[in-house]
């Protein structure tokens, strides 16, 4: 497949000289920007006023903000592994799930017309699909998490191959340097093909261990609990002792909550800075004005939200994700509410880019709702959990449904985005309970959804918090083992 690529980039390179508005020119070049784990209010353009992005802020000041871009949720605990799927194959959950082997990707498609495509950093789905995806690659790594400060790396050798590669170095400067890397040599080239360069930050999954330089940079004082902030999950819905939720013990504590924030805030505030670092590569090598920005982040996070810590519920916390794109043809200051999913990003670039419109996906073509042309492409979003969550959400109202013990949740995201207040029993809202439910079936339908919905029995909700006991896993460093564990014997766990 690699050889036919590139026997392709000949004939290729001629359908990227296109004409646009009567004009001929070069197709955009894609610089794709992926953080993990970052709920979408963890942005000053979002709202935030603790803390400091101003790089991605600016991007949002350049281009299009998607308020309401969510992911469609997950089979299993570690939801990056089908977000990243979704999204790199424009299909919805229960048409792909987590694995990309024989499926075209979008870099792939976008080689297809003369495009020369780079990826760096978390690949989280099959070595072989990174391989088939992309022509060039350093700083790869295979995987869900690591310690940021040793990251097995994997770099690309001449026969399109990955290969390890032993890096030393934080993680958000390994992939934002091998990306820098790549910029400044396509820079000295002939130019004559636009590139997509795909970065794919582990930032700012856990372990929550800034680079040295960030930790302290928010004191934990200075950051205020999530306003839905929780000591405990008021029920039980699924595996309360997940991955993630094992960052600290229960109940959760403000303090300690403050503190993860913290250094969650730390995080991407370095992450911003290294992407501050590549758009001025972007300036200084003359390509900016001709490449289109794209920041979005693979899922979210509780943190501290409804007495959670990770992203395997349903609750805005974790599905809504930061979404931003700039660049030619994309209107500046603009903020948009049109309910969106990560994997209408490659029909939306195709279209940007002025390819065909890809055939066989799920995806929706965004470009009219960032040209000012419609206000959105659907009137509801379907997100599920496992076999265990389900919930439907429109402009105005969001039902989330438990089947498995029977048990409903309905929130006015108008009057109440942070789901605190449940209108389920509420008398005066059977209509849109009953409303809401009607949506569910209807997406549990289009989507090909396999759960069951109508179970024999029941589970209980109640559940003993102090028999949740807190594991460390195989990637967390001294200083979270100690900050976060009391410097707990270190037991692996399986990795996220």
């Amino acid at each position: 497949m690699r050889n036919m690529f590139k026997n392709c980039m000949g004939a290729a390179a001629v359908l990227c000289s296109i004409s646009v508005s009567g004009q001929t020119g070069k197709r955009p070049n894609i610089l794709f920007l992926f953080a993990d784990d970052q709920r979408a209010d963890a942005l000053g353009c979002s709202g935030n006023k603790y803390i400091r992005t101003p790089n991605i802020d600016q991007l949002a000041n350049n281009g299009v903000r998607f308020s309401h871009s969510y992911v469609m949720g997950g089979h299993h605990g570690a939801i990056c592994a089908p977000s990243r799927a979704m999204l790199m194959s424009g299909k919805s959950l229960f048409h792909v799930y987590d694995r990309l082997a024989g499926v075209q990707t979008m870099p792939a498609y976008f080689a297809k017309y003369g495009y020369e495509t780079f990826g760096t950093g978390k690949w989280h789905n099959e070595k072989s699909a990174f391989e088939a995806t992309f022509q060039k690659a350093k700083n790869v790594m295979l995987g869900g998490m690591s310690d940021h400060f040793n990251v097995p790396c994997n770099d690309m050798g001449p026969d399109g191959k990955l290969v390890p590669a032993d890096k030393k170095g934080f993680s958000t400067d390994l992939f934002a340097g091998a990306a820098k890397e790549f910029l400044v040599d396509y820079s000295k080239g002939k130019r004559e093909n636009p590139f997509f360069c795909y970065v794919a930050f582990t930032a700012p999954h856990d372990p929550r261990s800034p680079r040295t330089d960030y930790i302290g940079m928010y004191p934990d004082e200075s950051i205020p609990v999530p306003g839905n902030f929780k000591k405990l999950h008021p029920f039980a819905f699924d595996d309360l002792v997940v991955r993630d939720e094992n960052l600290a013990p229960w109940p959760r504590t403000p303090e300690i909550i403050q503190s993860s924030l913290a250094d969650y805030y730390a995080l991407i505030s370095h992450l911003d800075a290294e992407i501050g670092d590549l758009i001025k590569t972007l300036k200084d090598k003359g390509l900016f004005e001709n490449t289109i920005l794209v920041y979005a982040a693979d899922n979210g996070l509780a943190i501290g939200s409804h007495g959670l810590l990770g992203k395997q519920s349903l609750y805005d916390d974790c599905m809504n994700v930061p979404l931003i794109i700039s660049g030619p043809g994309v209107p500046k200051n603009q903020v948009t509410e049109a309910l969106v999913y990560l994997f209408d990003l490659f029909p939306t670039l195709s279209d940007l880019c002025h390819l065909p419109a890809p055939a066989g996906i799920d995806g929706k073509n965004l470009a009219p709702v960032i040209r000012g042309e419609a206000k959105g492409v659907r009137n509801s979003l379907y997100t599920s959990y496992k076999n265990t969550v389900r919930a439907v959400r429109t402009d105005e109202w969001k039902l989330i449904r438990y089947p498995r013990r029977n048990y409903t949740q309905l929130f006015n995201l108008r009057n109440d985005p942070l789901e605190i207040n449940n209108l389920a029993a509420a008398p005066e809202c059977k209509v849109k309970v009953d409303e809401m439910m009607g949506l569910l079936l209807e997406g549990y339908k289009a989507t090909n959804d396999t759960a069951n919905m109508n179970p024999g029995s029941f589970l209980p909700m109640e559940y003993d918090y102090s028999r949740l006991k807190q594991k460390p896993d195989q990637w967390q460093p001294e200083y979270t083992l100690k900050k976060y564990f009391k410097g707990a014997k270190l037991e692996k766990v399986k990795e996220d």
